[in-house]
């Protein structure tokens, strides 16, 4: 029986030949490649957190640049931090002195008599000399320090975060996360304590402000996929509303500030997708995961309830799907001791399991906080947060965590820059006085307002043309966008209806796209409880596209699948054709059935 394990490595093969495959093909239709693109197109995917490692090169440069310092050589020191900056693309974690050994950190142990340090010993003076010094060398360049850490005793040492600030809001970096977990974990609310900077008061007045429909707000759960983001400034200082003191004694009014303003403010924006957590709107869920891109997901468990219902059904999927995952532990203020330290040892257990294979890794400090959030991705890392919303015990690790994650569009194995256009609709609006907008994610090239482009397929799997009147990315108005970022396009002249989610905007050529309606494709099933045969129906999720697919034909020798088997699989959709691509990776699901696989082969 094939493992989802070796079967998700085969899914990544296929992946990864497929995409060697169209960007060849894209290399010769797209010429026109700036130094931007040039530098994407050469440079692994280092910002990635599916492939980012330490570079030893800069490590060498770190202490190149400390001796140059500490020598009173600022000169060089500048070059050389303006060079590692440029090649990190603008923000970089600077380490001055020992560096502790990860496995004695991760485990929780003393760390003074652990064996396993690194780097170059200096004295608390020196350390304190290098801050001054590395603070007055990046000004001249434009950028800011702030002090992550610093620890003195038997291994004194102390990071750094360098970060220049983007040139406008079309540049700013963005790390895109989807929050799950099941009903009453605290999703929500955990989401409007870190994006409006005031805690709850126990009964969920932080999430009211999140809620999108009337129902939501009635009964306190999500239904829909909502949408948050919180900036960082070029300090590492969280952009938030400011308070104004109410009229009344002891009362408080949050100001508001908008998505527009944050992103003026910020040098990196984290986009959250509030997803459901409950089982009604496990396809809403799904869809979120799949078309969303997320770089992590953060899984919430509620600590006085432990890890049931839901949360394990999305920690499955997020484990299909290959996505990062990090546990936040919520209501630790409300929970008994004895019932947070079984539900942390449930946590890990399952963390452990063959089935995820994850090492789990308490967070109790700043300095474990900055080795996780470069490492924790390819590592099978899984970061685990205490969280209170109502004392704000554990907050500042959140935050300190996803300040320093690396940005989505930087995994160049992903978002390739230099390939011909590709838009995905996720979302799609009819805005009064401007007309149809869409909201997606650019997986490939680059798009400007007023470049004239192709939308579909439609039902009959032809493409309209149109031009994108204006572009807004995070609400605020940009003139161009580039691969693995997030922005909405406004359509010129073009209905709502005949614009849906799952379409796909590439630009105007003399042979537009063709839209499938067969596929073939290597599936594993993960779980059903009976049989599936040919006819058999289910909803498929394939990035953006959603649709219910039959199955044709499969090569399974006993002619069925059940759960465990794997098998080439010949699937149609039933409503539509859809444009969809050889290496993309595909989920189906229909009640408590779910199978995984990757597309071979189009059909027609």
């Amino acid at each position: 029986m094939t493992t989802l394990r070796d079967f998700q490595a085969e899914i990544q093969q296929a992946q990864s030949r497929a995409l060697t495959k169209q960007r060849a093909q894209g290399a010769t239709v797209e010429t026109n490649v700036d130094w931007r693109s040039a530098d994407r197109a050469t440079t692994s995917a280092g910002g990635s957190l599916q492939s980012q490692t330490v570079d030893a090169t800069s490590s060498v440069e770190e202490d190149d640049i400390l001796n140059f310092l500490l020598g009173g050589d600022y000169e060089s020191a500048r070059n050389s931090l303006a060079s590692l900056l440029t090649r990190q693309r603008g923000e970089y974690i600077f380490r001055i002195g020992v560096r502790s050994p990860t496995s004695t950190l991760f485990s929780g142990e003393p760390l003074d008599n652990a064996s396993g340090w690194t780097g170059v010993s200096l004295t608390e003076d020196h350390i304190g000399n290098a801050i001054l010094g590395v603070e007055k060398v990046v000004e001249e360049i434009g950028a800011k320090v702030s002090v992550l850490f610093r620890a003195g005793g038997l291994h004194p040492r102390a990071a750094i975060l360098l970060r220049l600030p983007p040139l406008d809001i079309a540049l700013t970096p963005e790390v895109r996360c989807a929050v799950v977990g099941n009903v009453d974990s605290g999703k929500s609310t955990t989401l409007g304590v870190l994006t409006r900077g005031t805690l709850d008061d126990g009964r969920g007045r932080a999430r009211v402000a999140l809620f999108r429909h009337k129902h939501e707000l009635e009964t306190g759960r999500t239904s829909s996929v909502g949408m948050e983001i919180l900036g960082f400034t070029v300090s590492g200082i969280p952009v938030l509303p400011g308070r104004i003191e109410g009229q009344g004694p002891g009362t408080v009014r949050i100001d508001r500030l908008g998505w527009e303003d944050i992103a003026a403010q910020s040098a990196k924006i984290i986009s959250f997708s509030d997803l459901a957590g409950h089982e009604r709107y496990l396809k809403t869920t799904l869809y979120g995961l799949t078309s969303g891109a997320p770089s992590c997901v953060i899984l919430m468990v509620g600590g006085n309830a432990g890890f049931i219902g839901m949360s394990k059904e999305h920690l499955a999927i997020t484990l299909a799907l290959n996505v990062p995952v990090i546990v936040c532990v919520t209501k630790i203020d409300m929970t008994p001791p004895n019932v947070l330290s079984e539900t942390l040892k449930q946590v890990t257990k399952v963390l452990k399991s063959p089935g995820c294979r994850k090492t789990p890794v308490l967070v109790k400090s700043t300095e474990i906080v900055i080795e996780l959030a470069q490492v924790f991705a390819q590592n099978k890392i899984c970061p685990i947060f205490k969280l209170s919303n109502v004392t704000g015990e554990g907050l500042d690790y959140l935050r300190t965590f996803l300040n320093l994650l690396p940005p989505s569009e930087h995994d160049s194995e992903a978002f390739a820059v230099d390939q011909p256009l590709e838009y995905s609709i996720t979302e799609v609006w009819s805005v009064p006085y401007v007309g149809t907008v869409v909201n997606g994610i650019l997986n490939n090239g680059r798009v400007k307002t007023g470049d004239a482009i192709l939308f579909g397929p439609d039902a009959n799997g032809h493409f309209q043309s149109t031009v994108i009147r204006s572009m807004q990315r995070k609400r605020a108005d940009v003139f161009s966008a580039e691969a693995g970022q997030c922005v909405s396009l406004a359509l010129k002249r073009v209905k709502r209806v005949s614009v849906r989610k799952g379409m796909v905007i590439v630009h105007k050529s003399d042979a537009p796209p063709g839209a499938t309606r067969r596929f073939e494709g290597q599936v594993l099933v993960l779980y059903h409880n009976t049989t599936m045969q040919p006819n058999y129906q289910a909803m498929l999720h394939c990035g953006a596209v959603r649709q219910t697919v039959r199955i044709v034909s499969l090569d399974h020798p006993q002619g069925v699948l059940r759960t465990g088997d794997r098998a080439t699989v010949e699937f149609e959709f039933i409503s539509r054709p859809e444009f969809i691509k050889v290496g993309m990776k595909l989920l189906f699901r229909e009640g408590k059935t779910k199978g995984l696989g990757v597309i071979t082969r189009l059909l027609g």
